[in-house]
């Protein structure tokens, strides 16, 4: 699976954006799909997926409340839109895919990796 998320920018803080990850090379309903985010100097870390069997939303803490996942299945597109945005939300996010058709929160699932693209939040 190709993936290509875009979306990132400069926001302040309480601000929102948008990102998107178009993806390529298998049928969409054929894996899961994922948001993970790196910070300066920090690891990487999950951001939100969907529950396969469910096809609900599951998310990080960190981010519960403020963070939406959606999908387009029609576009092979995975979105997720981030609202009251903090300069803790600061990273470089991923969109990710599982080896499977499954879902997860571990990153060590996850054999697909876009590029990321940069999301900075100042206060």
């Amino acid at each position: 699976v190709q993936l290509q998320a875009s979306g990132g920018g400069a926001v302040q803080v309480g601000g929102s954006l948008r990102l998107s990850c178009t993806t390529s090379g298998r049928a969409f309903s054929d894996y899961g799909v994922g948001w993970f985010r790196q910070a300066p100097g920090k690891e990487r870390e999950f951001v939100a997926t969907f529950r396969w069997s469910e096809d609900s939303a599951y998310y990080a803490d960190s981010v519960k409340g403020r963070f939406t996942i959606s999908r387009d299945n029609a576009k092979n597109t995975l979105y997720l839109q981030m609202n009251n945005l903090t300069p803790g939300d600061t990273a470089v996010y991923y969109c990710a895919a599982t080896r499977g058709a499954f879902w997860s929160a571990e990153e060590r699932y996850y054999g697909s990796w876009g590029p990321g693209t940069l999301v900075t939040v100042s206060s």
